[in-house]
């Protein structure tokens, strides 16, 4: 039902109005609310009301774990957070198809974040070199208070640099900034730092002497983090030799499925359509981990898209090598992750989730994720030049067809049976379910 009415003073509600409210658009206002309130948590409520706003439920998602990962020559049981079924068993057959071949390995290239204040200034580039070092310790001096207890943990602002975006657009430049967050994602952090620098360059502008009265006009247009982090860079790859996959497909010899695979892997280089949904996969994995530990999967995703297309063309993140025998499949990907602040200390099942893994630090959560991504993606290459994508995931997928049809027990071990040699789709179970219950 779709309602004219302005809900004027939402955010004043109480939960409960709010919820009565919004009932008035469905056909069972009591049967909404009902069903509304069987998902609040008993004790832990008032925590997810205040991590986000105008909220009248909660909205729950399976909260699964892949066993096995060897990493690095520790073993992780991974939990992982997300609603389409076949990826937890991707990634845990990834898990343990690897770990008998060494496993996954992962390296972090760089931590360092960035933030730029963007403003238009109607003065020459050189000048604002020429000003730098007087610029450098009045942002550091301004930002003393917000960076004080980030610098005792190893953190804190690394660097700053001016940058001629005036090919863009009439007067426009930024000044970048340069961060460590140490196990923080440090968004807030970040922003709250460049505020500050940002008041401090304006300032600066129109207090200077030394400039003609045109280009101490200096206008802030907005102090804002990147998303785009291409230097804060983690690395996971898997390698083993040929013969591992004598038996990877009874119709293909090792050379074969090799073959396919690389060629794959190509297509994904050549046409951004297939890339796109390549690298999709990835995501599938590093997403789940991210959303498992309370980190900000939108955030990773932007990222990770930018830097597909960094040289101009949208490209795989994997890469592919085949040399002397020795099949070495590799993700080089930009990752922001935290495992202090925010949700990661807040919810509590992403304090579990860390638990899990040990209460790794921000650098061994990132090699984590990224060999997750790894192993979905591999997975789902695996699938594509062998047996196709539909068979393992449709099998997954088969549960989610029989809950929809509300299916008994004695219905469910049936269909299950059933479908282990017969083809899965909505239409055939539906089917082959009327069948029985006729």
């Amino acid at each position: 039902m779709v309602t004219n009415k302005i809900a004027a003073g939402f955010s004043k509600l109480t939960k409960e109005e709010k919820l009565k409210l919004v009932s008035r658009n469905v056909r069972k206002p009591e049967e909404f609310i009902m069903e509304m309130k069987s998902f609040w948590h008993k004790e832990k409520q008032k925590i997810f009301d205040d991590i986000s706003e105008n909220t009248i439920s909660n909205y729950w998602l399976p909260f699964g774990i892949a066993p096995n990962f060897l990493i690095n020559n520790n073993i992780y049981h991974v939990p992982m957070v997300i609603e389409e079924s076949s990826v937890v068993a991707a990634a845990s057959g990834s898990a343990k198809f690897w770990f008998s071949r060494g496993g996954f390995n992962s390296r972090v290239i760089s931590t360092k974040k960035t933030g730029k204040v963007h403003f238009i200034w109607e003065g020459k580039f050189n000048n604002l070199i020429r000003y730098m070092d007087k610029l450098k310790p009045a942002f550091r001096e301004k930002t003393r208070h917000i960076t004080r207890n980030m610098e005792k943990r190893g953190g804190g602002i690394t660097d700053f640099e001016f940058v001629d975006m005036t090919h863009e657009i009439d007067n426009y430049y930024q000044l970048n900034v340069s961060f460590e967050t140490v196990d923080s994602m440090g968004a807030n952090f970040i922003n709250s730092c460049l505020e500050e620098i940002a008041l401090v360059l304006r300032d600066f502008f129109c207090s200077c002497q030394d400039f003609e009265l045109p280009e101490r006009n200096c206008s802030i247009i907005m102090a804002i983090l990147s998303n785009y982090t291409p230097d804060c860079l983690v690395e996971s790859w898997v390698e083993c030799e040929i013969g591992q996959f004598n038996k990877m497909d009874k119709n293909l010899t090792a050379h074969d499925f090799i073959w396919k695979f690389e060629n794959a892997v190509q297509i994904a280089n050549a046409d951004p359509s297939r890339g796109a949904t390549h690298n999709k996969g990835i995501f599938n994995g590093i997403d789940a981990v991210a959303i498992a530990t309370g980190n900000d999967f939108r955030a990773i995703e932007a990222n990770g898209h930018t830097y597909a297309c960094m040289n101009g063309k949208y490209k795989s993140l994997t890469e592919f090598k085949f040399d002397k025998d020795i099949f070495r499949y590799s993700l080089k990907i930009p990752l922001v992750m935290g495992t202090v602040g925010g949700l990661t200390s807040l919810h509590p099942l992403a304090r579990r989730s860390l638990e899990l893994l040990g209460n790794p630090d921000a650098r061994k959560l990132m090699q984590i994720a990224a060999s997750v991504g790894l192993a979905n993606n591999f997975s789902a290459v695996k699938s594509l030049v062998t047996k196709g994508i539909q068979f393992g995931h449709m099998k997954m997928h088969l549960l989610n067809i029989l809950n929809y049809h509300q299916v008994s027990e004695n219905e469910r071990q049936t269909a299950i049976e059933h479908f282990k040699t017969h083809k899965i789709s909505f239409n055939s179970v539906s089917e082959y379910i009327n069948r029985l219950r006729s």
